[in-house]
């Protein structure tokens, strides 16, 4: 998993409440089990009309936000099905932070399984990103994993809580296998130990 520490990234306005696993990733896109290429079908059914061609209203298909890599959204985002195609999506499409009000329980925790951050911020902090957000391409936020910062463009800053576990996997790139691989030497002597001491098993 690529590590995530700092970040300096345009971040896309989506004020929209209750966005659902469903709207992030629809349920035909679900049949494969690997975590890249679901990007180009993140959000589909608002992305795309009915014949398949981009509809220019949406956020993440102008100009100004194809590059983005941070989502403002309204409260309860990722709610609906436990889906971990949701955040591969994400991922896959170039998002590496989203900030709300709050967030459905597994989607936050299937987002820092699969290097994404989710910051939860009061009312009133992400209003004033979403406005930020609005700007533009021109209008880069910064989040600082390490000091747990969010600064606008304009050098305002916020400050956000993250679990202290969940926070050095990110910084160090660790999902539950590079965690696991971590104690890999112990694991080995463990075994080592386990096959002497009961040769039979």
């Amino acid at each position: 998993m690529e590590k995530f520490e700092k970040l300096s990234g345009i971040a896309a306005p989506l004020p929209l409440v209750n966005i659902d696993t469903d709207m992030i990733i629809p349920k035909q896109f679900l049949k494969t089990i690997k975590r890249s290429g679901l990007g180009v079908n993140l959000f589909d059914e608002m992305r795309y009309d009915r014949e398949g061609n981009e509809t220019p209203d949406f956020v993440l298909n102008k100009p100004a936000y194809r590059e983005a890599q941070i989502l403002v959204t309204g409260d309860n985002f990722g709610c609906g099905s436990s889906r971990e195609h949701a955040p591969w999506a994400l991922a896959d499409f170039g998002i590496k932070a989203v900030i709300s009000t709050s967030f459905a329980d597994i989607f936050y925790n299937n987002c820092f399984k699969n290097g994404i951050l989710p910051i939860a911020l009061p009312q009133e902090q992400v209003d004033v990103l979403m406005s930020d957000a609005e700007k533009g391409a021109n209008a880069r936020m910064e989040i600082d994993l390490e000091a747990q910062t969010v600064t606008t463009s304009d050098g305002e800053v916020f400050g956000f809580e993250v679990d202290p576990h969940r926070k050095h996997c990110l910084i160090n790139g660790l999902d539950d296998i590079g965690l696991t691989l971590e104690k890999a030497a112990a694991i080995d002597t463990f075994e080592a130990r386990a096959a002497a001491e009961r040769p039979w098993v």
